[in-house]
This record gives structure tokens, sequence and C-alpha cells, in this order.
């Protein structure tokens, strides 16, 4: 049974935990990524693994990390190795079945930009920069992308490609010689956008209860296709919505916050 009372952050992010399958090896983002994943660990997958890049393997954190070098994420590992093994052994090994990254910006095929909005000489803003997601992009087997859909976080042209997803389509990818699957789906507070299996257009496949597609394409900075099997995301049900919920709380508790995050 579904709960209808949720904000758009919520079935956001249960629709891209919902994307994770038990027994996963996935290599996950701090913040929207996380959150996905750890719901996804409390419910339906709980015998995924988590990795973050600072070296826990097996994370199960009690509460949602601030950062990669958040305690809990160690004291709740299965093991800790060094960063370089992360990245040598685990990711360029072909280790990892998922990559979960978050973005300040992506284009029509998936490319990430989280490094400046404006020009890279003089931007507007500069943003947190790449960490590790270039090389997760790169090289785990698929990669999932979450944020929220607005025409400034959906934009025609990147100012700046700071994790490749399919560069300009088609196969531009395998042709560049990078492995793996790259992003097989963005999800957002609106739907779920996956690419077109020929032109690596994102297209949108998926759309939350109650937004119109007329909602997603506004909130999209370029001419969005829309695809002829549209299905609409199933509502949470209650149990998820309460793990949710209360993951939230446990954190706001642990770091002090007022509230949880909507």
């Amino acid at each position: 049974m579904g709960s209808e009372d949720f904000t758009a952050t919520e079935i956001m992010t249960v629709a891209a935990s919902r994307l994770l399958k038990d027994g996963t090896v996935c290599f996950v983002g701090i913040g929207l990524p996380s959150t996905a994943a750890n719901l996804a660990r409390l419910t339906h997958a709980p015998d995924v693994v988590l990795i973050y890049e600072s070296g826990p393997i097996g994370a199960k954190p009690t509460v949602l990390p601030l950062s990669i070098g958040d305690g809990d994420l160690a004291l709740t590992a299965d093991t800790v190795v060094g960063t370089p093994e992360i990245f040598r052994y685990w990711l360029q090994g072909g280790r990892i079945d998922v990559g979960f990254l978050g973005a300040a910006q992506v284009d029509r095929f998936a490319n990430i930009n989280t490094t400046v909005i404006g020009s890279y000489d003089a931007p507007k803003v500069r943003l947190p920069g790449a960490g590790g997601a270039p090389e997760i992009a790169s090289q785990a087997k698929e990669v999932f992308i979450v944020l929220k859909q607005s025409p400034k976080a959906f934009v025609a042209k990147l100012p700046f490609v700071t994790s490749a997803g399919h560069l300009d389509g088609g196969d531009a990818r395998a042709k560049a010689g990078i492995p793996g699957a790259g992003p097989t789906a963005v999800i957002t507070d609106l739907g779920i956008l996956t690419p077109d299996p020929v032109t690596k257009e994102l297209t949108l496949t998926g759309i939350h209860p109650g937004v119109t597609v007329e909602q997603v394409k506004a909130a999209t900075g370029w001419d969005l296709k829309i695809s002829s099997g549209l299905k609409t995301t199933g509502i949470p049900d209650a149990g998820t919505l309460a793990a949710l919920r209360d993951l939230h709380a446990r954190t706001a508790a642990a770091h002090g916050q007022v509230g949880g995050e909507g």
C-alpha cells in the first residue's frame, strides 16, 4: 500500500533507491546519492555493498555522512582500505556495478558539471569540483545521477564537463575508449530520464505522480524528448517513507540540525 503524503524530494529519493538491486556493489557520492543508497540498504536491498571514496567497503552508517571522511562510515564498514586501492583495485578493476553521483548541472547526453558556472577563468559560481566523480563516471559499469530538475541544472551545453556521460551522443563514449555503459538513469524531483539506446540523448521515460509533461519540459534547458511508453512512478509505500524520514530525523539529531530533509 502506498502513501500519497510525500514531498518531491522524497519521491525522487525513493525512485532513485529503487534502482539499486540487492547485492549491487555501489560507489556512493555524498548528498542525495548517499541518501538514496542508504535507503535502499534499509529497505529492499539489505545486502547492497556501499563503497565510499575514503576507503570504507560495506559501509552501514547509522546516520547520513556529512562527508566521505565521516567516521561513521569507517566504524560501520566491513573493512576499510586506502583510497588508492578503492580506485585501482575496485573501480579501475571493474568491480563497481553502479556509480551513484550527484551533479550541479547535466546536459542532454548526461555529461556532468560540478566545477564552474560561467567561464572557467572568471566563473559566476565556483562549485565543489570533481573529487572522484570523473573516475567513477568513466569506470563504473553503469552510473545513476540524481539531482533536482530546473533550467539552470538541465542545460543544453555545459560550461565545463567535469565527468563524462555520453559525450556528444551515439557511440562517442566508446570511441573515446571510456569503458562502462555510462549514465543509464537520471532521477529528478519530476521524473526519470534515460538515454535513448541509439542517440544516447536523455528521454523522459518516467514521471512522478502529480507532475505534468509540460512541467518537466519547462524545467529542461533543451527540447526534451518524451517516451511513447512514458510511465508514472509508483507512489512510495508507507514503510519506505517511514524509513527515509527516520533516517533524516536521526541524521538531524546527530548533527544538531533542526528538522530533516524534505
